[in-house]
Parts: C-alpha cells; sequence; structure tokens
C-alpha cells in the first residue's frame, strides 16, 4: 500500500514534466455539429476548463506504448470540466504505465452545442482515437473509456449507446466504431432516477423538471444491453455528491444483461478523488485498475 501510495504522488509530480510531451488535436475538422460556446476557452490555474469553442483531444503518447489506450472524462457536473484534478494526473500516470491516453476537453451543454453536445464529442472521440491507432501504436481493439463523475455520465453514455446517430457523419473517421473495448467508472453520476436525481449533472442536462421520457433517457442503467463492454465501477459510501446507489443501479443492470462488472465500494473517501489521496481508501483504484484491465483482457 505504501508503494503504491508513492507511486502514486510521483505519478501526480509527473504530470508537469509529462505534458511538455503532449499534443492537442480537434476533435472536428470544421465547426462541431450543433454549435459550440463562443469563446475563448476559460481555464482556471487548477485547470478547471469552461466556454469550449472547439473541443479537442490532449494526446500524452508513452515512450513505449503496450497497445492499449483510455480516452479520459473528467467530470464537473456538466458545468466546467475538472481536468486539473482529474483527467491530467490519471493521463501522466497511465502514461508511465506505457498505456496511451488521451483527456476529452469536451462542449458543457448549456454553453452553446446543446444537451447533444457532449456525447456527440465522446462519440468522436473514440472514433479519432481508433482512426489513429496505427500511427500511435494502438490496438484498435483495447481503446477504453474512463470517467469521473459527471465524466462518467459521458462515459457510460458512450460505452452504452455508441453507435447512436447523435450527429451526421462528417468524414471517413465517422465511418468507424465509437464503442469502448472496456469501461472504467469513478465516482460516477449514472441514474436520473427520484430520490438519486440530486446532482449538478442531472440538473444541466434536464433542468428542474424533466418528463419520465426524459429522465430514462439520461439514466444510464436503462441503456444497458448485452453488448456493453467490460466495466470497472468504483464509488465510496459516504460520497456527498452523487450517491453511491449509482454504481449499485449500475452494477445491477449489467449483471442481469450478463455484462463482466467489477463494483469497488470504499467505506470512505468522499468524492473528486481523482487518483486518490496517498493513504486513502480510494488510493489503491489504480493498481485495481490494472489487475481488472489486465484479467478482462486488454492489457498485455
Amino acid at each position: 500500500m505504501k508503494s503504491l501510495s508513492l507511486f502514486v504522488l510521483f505519478a501526480t509530480a509527473l504530470g508537469s514534466a509529462a505534458a511538455q510531451q503532449t499534443a492537442t488535436i480537434p476533435l472536428w475538422p470544421g465547426s462541431p455539429p450543433g454549435g459550440a460556446a463562443p469563446g475563448p476557452q476559460r481555464e482556471t490555474g487548477k485547470g478547471s476548463i469552461t466556454q469550449v469553442a472547439q473541443p479537442y483531444l490532449i494526446v500524452h503518447r508513452p515512450a513505449q506504448p503496450n497497445g492499449t489506450a483510455v480516452l479520459l472524462i473528467s467530470g464537473g457536473g456538466y458545468a466546467h470540466i475538472e481536468a486539473g484534478k482529474e483527467s491530467g494526473p490519471t493521463a501522466a500516470w497511465l502514461q508511465s504505465q506505457g498505456i496511451s491516453a488521451f483527456e476529452l476537453v469536451y462542449r458543457l451543454p448549456q454553453e452553446g452545442g446543446g444537451v447533444a453536445a457532449p456525447f456527440q464529442d465522446g462519440q468522436r472521440a473514440m472514433r479519432l482515437i481508433r482512426a489513429h491507432a496505427g500511427e500511435w501504436h494502438i490496438d484498435p481493439a483495447r481503446i477504453g473509456i474512463l470517467g469521473f463523475s459527471a465524466g462518467g455520465h459521458l462515459a457510460g453514455m458512450t460505452a452504452a449507446r455508441p453507435a447512436a446517430p447523435l450527429y451526421a457523419p462528417v468524414d471517413a473517421v465517422d465511418t468507424l466504431s465509437a464503442r469502448p473495448d472496456f469501461a472504467v467508472l469513478l465516482y460516477p453520476v449514472l441514474t436520473m432516477q427520484k430520490p438519486y436525481d440530486t446532482t449538478h449533472a442531472k440538473k444541466e442536462l434536464l433542468g428542474a423538471h424533466p418528463t419520465r421520457t426524459e429522465r430514462d433517457a439520461m439514466s444510464v442503467e436503462l441503456q444497458v444491453a448485452a453488448q456493453m463492454p467490460p466495466v470497472f465501477l468504483a464509488q465510496a459510501e459516504d460520497d456527498p455528491i452523487s450517491p453511491p446507489e449509482n454504481s449499485r443501479l449500475m452494477h445491477e443492470a449489467l449483471r442481469k444483461a450478463g455484462v463482466p462488472v467489477k463494483l469497488q465500494m470504499f467505506q470512505q473517501g468522499g468524492h473528486g478523488w481523482g487518483l486518490g489521496k496517498p493513504g486513502s481508501e480510494p488510493a489503491v483504484w489504480p493498481q485495481l485498475f490494472l489487475e481488472w484491465v489486465r484479467g478482462v483482457g486488454f492489457l498485455r
């Protein structure tokens, strides 16, 4: 446990150095479907992003890629993107493991692109990574998705409905599959059903008084089918933001559908732990993830 905590500290410190080896690529060849924020993009000193005028990927390529890749989606209640606390440090850690990592900077639903915007960006990001698989030394059958909090909702919807016709194809990239080969959902917001609909993500997506049909369409656990990829879930029992029932409902839906799933519940940890504070219960999730993804056959 001590060695893992020290490694997490090292990976976090590695973030600034690894950033020097990154590149960014836009998701769309022109204006994204449905529009975007007028810009310019805003970012706080702690890496919280809003006003995304052109969604993009931050590409973290390891020196010796092992063929596995992960699309990282930070949370922020669909009101901002917590890249500095979540996807950034995690990308540096994955990169140190030989795993290619891609941070998604997506459009927010209330900033010009509409409710469909983040889900369009999620699909396009998966397709774009797959389109560059050969160039980036990635196995196109070993591309996963990892989401934190509201980013877990976006990741879950992308995994559950990868072929949903959310936008008209714009180029050859859109002929490729948007289905991730595995999904990791950390302290996720997944359901929009009462009494668990108290999250900011629900407010941003559905407003104050959504219909039952609208709630159902945005509840990830209701989209689960047998074709969904294997899923790793982790959450803390004392999460004050996303009720832990989010993970339990998802676990049950996946189990009933026959989808391989691992549920890891921590007694303490709260919300928004990212890589996990050294010494805390959630700090073990990176090692648990490595063991799990190797066990389901997507890490060699």
